[in-house]
């Protein structure tokens, strides 16, 4: 099963193709668990005050991709997720939002989540849900040593550009909102900065999918390679 990381943004015209392939490796998923039921998605998300309306969107994307059962678990920041929340689902989605506040939230589960997708339960990170993925996370930040690298407004609430332990999934350091937020210049400075040694930059309404077979990009946007080369760093546009 893949990896789904999603940049941000929302199908206004109900465009399946973000999470389509995911709904359908979760009911590939649901078929060899011998049911006739839809897949049976875990949908967690980690808000100040709107997570079921936050939910309730990535729901509906969802749906425009397939009929799914979702289980969707809402927590508030600060509150540590629960063990078990992922037991017998077909889909793994973690919502967007702030980044740190994910990172904390759902640290207690992390094992949890490898285990699933181990197991050959595909995993969709959201945003945020995408930022956290790697073993490498980049959590937010706007400057590094003080200089601004990207807007204030994408800081994620924090000052200096952070690199924390992921869940795990992917080697590569994940940004996102790419084109619409400019932070594909965070992403360039932490690698020139030596924080982190490159990654990923993802658009809006864009998956990078990464499974054993190689990686995906489909959607309406780009993503942006970032890799270190001598006393260089080097950008290019990943192409399926």
């Amino acid at each position: 099963m893949s990896i789904h990381l999603v940049g941000g943004g929302s199908s206004e015209h109900g465009d399946a193709a973000p999470y389509g392939a995911f709904v359908r490796e979760a009911a590939a998923r649901a078929e060899a668990r011998g049911t006739a039921a839809p897949p049976r998605i875990a949908v967690i998300v980690v808000r100040d005050g709107d997570g079921v309306e936050h939910a309730d969107r990535l729901v509906s994307e969802l749906t425009h991709a397939g009929v799914v059962d979702a289980v969707v678990t809402p927590l508030v920041e600060g509150i540590p997720a629960p063990l078990g929340l992922l037991a017998e689902v077909d889909g793994i989605l973690i919502g967007g939002g702030l980044t740190p506040a994910y990172l904390q939230s759902l640290a207690g589960i992390f094992d949890e989540i490898r285990g699933c997708v181990a197991d050959g339960i595909p995993y969709l990170g959201f945003s945020a849900g995408a930022m956290i993925a790697p073993d490498h996370a980049l959590i937010g930040g706007w400057r590094i040593g003080g200089i601004p690298v990207c807007a204030e407004e994408t800081s994620e609430e924090l000052d200096e550009v952070t690199i924390a332990e992921g869940i795990g999934l992917i080697d590569v350091t994940v940004d996102v909102h790419t084109a619409q937020w400019g932070t594909l210049s965070r992403l360039v400075a932490a690698t020139a900065a030596g924080l982190t040694e490159g990654g990923v930059a993802i658009d809006e309404s864009t998956t990078l999918i990464v499974s054993d077979d190689g990686f995906e990009v489909v959607g309406a946007g780009n993503v942006w390679r970032v890799s270190p080369s001598d006393h260089r760093v080097l950008v290019d546009i990943l192409a399926s």
